[in-house]
C-alpha cells in the first residue's frame, strides 16, 4: 500500500491507515492544503473539479468537495470528465484552481488529487512544495456557518471541449468525413466512453466501442502498452477497421493500433501529430528526456528547433513556453497543443491524427513507415530502502564517462548507438529505466550494459 505526496498533488492506494495510503483523512488534509494555498495567494475562491471512472472516485470527490465548501470555497463539479476537459474549464468557468480526481494509468486500487492553477495548468514545483508544507504544518482553518462555500454543477464541459478542438485551425473535418474512416476505441471502462464518441460523431467517423460500461473495473491494466491491448488489436483486424484508439482512464494519453493489429507505438503518437502540424505551420517542438529521438528528426526535417525537458508535464510545458513551441508532449502518448491549452489532451490528439490520415490517404502501417524507426524498451527497478540512487548514479557516470551525460532529471546516458535514461518515478515506488536504439536487440543490450553496473 502506498501514499505519495508530491509537488503535483497526492496519489495513493485506497484503504489502510492514514499517512500510508490514500484514506479519507489524507484526502481532507491535502484538499484543505490546496484551499489554504489558494486563499493565501489571494486567488478566486472557486475551484473546478472533475473525476475519471474509478470505483473510489465518488468517495474521494465528495470528501474533497465538502472540505472546500467547509473552507468557504465555492466548487463547480463537472462530475465524470477527463483531465484535459477540467484543465480547459478552470479558466472558462473563472476558477482560482482545479482538482482532477484520477490516478491516470495506475490500476484501479489507486486514486489521486491532481492540482491545477487558475490557468488550468498543473501547479508549479514551488506552489506544490508550498502546499506540501501547509499540509505538514497541519494548521487547518475552516469557515463559520454563514460563510460556507456553494456547490454548483456544469454539464456541458465535454461539449465545450470538443467544440474548441473542432474550431482549431489545423483540424480538417471535411477531409475526415470524406475519408469515411471506421475505428475501434478501447474506452478502458472510464470516461473515454462519454468523450470520444461525440468527437467522432462530429467528425463523421464510424466506430466500435470496447469496455464502456463497468466503470472503474478496468478491463486490463490501464497503461496503454502493447501487452495490454490484445483485445483492441484483434478487434481492429476482425472488424476490418482503419485503426484502433486507446486512451488511459482520464483521457490524456493516446495510443494507436494499425490496421493489421500491430502497434503504431505510443512514442509515435506525438511524432505523427507534430509532423502534421509542422507541415502546415513552421515552429518548434518539445518532449521529455525519456521520449523518442524521432520527434527531433521530424522537427529538423521541417526546419524547426527541438528541445528536451525533464520528465513531467509541468516541465514540458515550461520548456514549451520558453521556446515558444508549436506542439509538444511526452513519449507516453501525451499531446500538448498550446493554442487549445497547456495540458496533455488525447481528444485533441485524436482529431489531429485523423486529419493527418485523411489528408495523407494512406494506411496506418504506410504512415508509420514514413517516420524514423527506433525501438524503445521500458524497464524498471523496485525502489527499496537498500537502493541508493545517488551512489548508483555516481558509479554510472564514472563507468560511462566517455558518453554524453545529462543529469537534470535522474541520469540519461547518450551512447553512439542509443540512450538509456534512469529516473525515480513521480507516480510509483520504482526506478524507471528507458532505452532507445535503432532496433530492440541493441536497446536490450544497452539496458543490460547499464544494469550490469547497477
Amino acid at each position: 500500500m502506498t501514499l505519495i505526496k508530491s509537488i503535483s498533488g497526492i496519489r495513493g492506494t485506497i484503504g489502510g491507515s492514514p499517512g500510508q495510503n490514500l484514506t479519507p483523512v489524507d484526502v481532507v488534509e491535502c484538499t484543505a492544503g490546496l484551499g489554504i494555498w489558494l486563499k493565501k495567494r489571494g486567488g478566486v475562491p472557486k475551484i473546478i473539479v472533475g473525476r475519471d471512472g474509478r470505483i473510489s472516485g465518488q468517495i474521494v470527490s465528495q470528501l474533497a468537495v465538502n472540505t472546500l465548501l467547509a473552507m468557504g470555497i465555492d466548487v463547480v463539479d463537472l462530475g465524470y470528465s477527463t483531465t484535459p476537459t477540467v484543465e480547459m474549464m478552470v479558466p472558462q468557468l473563472g476558477g482560482g484552481a482545479g482538482i482532477i480526481f484520477t490516478a491516470s494509468h495506475n490500476p484501479k486500487e489507486w486514486n489521486a488529487l491532481k492540482f491545477l492553477n487558475e490557468k488550468g495548468e498543473f501547479i508549479s514545483a514551488e506552489d506544490g512544495q508550498e502546499i506540501i508544507d501547509i499540509i505538514k504544518d497541519g494548521k487547518l482553518h475552516f469557515a463559520e456557518v454563514d460563510h460556507l462555500g456553494s456547490l454548483s454543477t456544469y454539464e456541458n464541459a465535454i461539449h465545450d471541449h470538443i467544440h474548441a478542438i473542432l474550431a482549431y485551425e489545423h483540424i480538417n473535418i471535411d477531409a475526415v468525413k470524406a475519408a469515411k474512416l471506421h475505428v475501434v476505441v478501447d474506452c478502458i471502462n472510464s470516461t473515454g466512453s462519454i468523450s470520444i464518441p461525440p468527437l467522432l460523431d462530429a467528425m463523421g467517423v464510424s466506430y466500435d466501442l470496447l469496455h464502456t460500461n463497468d466503470y472503474g473495473n478496468f478491463a486490463h491494466n490501464p497503461e496503454p502498452l502493447p501487452k495490454h491491448l490484445e483485445a483492441l488489436s484483434s478487434t481492429v483486424v476482425k472488424n476490418n477497421a482503419y485503426l484502433g484508439i486507446c486512451i488511459d482512464p482520464d483521457v490524456d494519453r493516446l495510443a494507436f493500433v494499425c490496421e493489421d493489429g500491430s502497434m503504431f507505438g505510443e512514442e509515435y503518437t506525438l511524432v505523427a501529430v507534430a509532423d502534421y502540424i509542422l507541415s502546415r505551420k513552421k515552429g518548434n517542438t518539445v518532449s521529455n528526456l525519456s521520449s523518442t529521438r524521432a520527434l527531433a528528426d521530424v522537427t529538423h526535417r521541417h526546419g524547426g528547433f527541438y528541445s528536451a525537458s525533464a520528465v513531467g508535464e509541468v516541465n514540458v510545458v515550461n520548456e514549451m513556453k520558453r521556446t515558444n513551441a508549436l506542439i509538444g508532449g511526452e513519449g507516453n502518448g501525451g499531446i500538448i497543443v498550446p493554442e487549445l491549452h497547456y495540458g496533455r489532451d488525447a481528444l485533441a490528439g485524436i482529431a489531429i491524427f485523423l486529419s493527418l490520415l485523411a489528408e495523407k490517404n494512406m494506411s496506418m502501417t504506410e504512415l508509420k513507415a514514413t517516420y524514423p524507426s527506433y525501438e524503445i524498451i521500458k524497464d524498471k527497478l523496485e525502489l527499496t530502502p537498500e537502493l541508493d540512487l545517488d551512489k548508483i548514479f555516481i558509479k554510472l557516470k564514472s563507468t560511462f564517462a566517455s558518453a554524453k551525460i545529462n543529469d537534470i532529471d535522474g541520469l540519461k546516458i547518450d551512447f553512439a548507438e542509443g540512450w538509456v535514461h534512469l529516473r525515480k518515478s513521480n507516480t510509483e515506488p520504482i526506478v524507471r529505466i528507458y532505452c532507445e536504439a535503432r532496433d530492440s536487440k541493441t536497446a536490450e543490450a544497452l539496458i543490460q550494459k547499464v544494469k550490469s553496473v547497477i
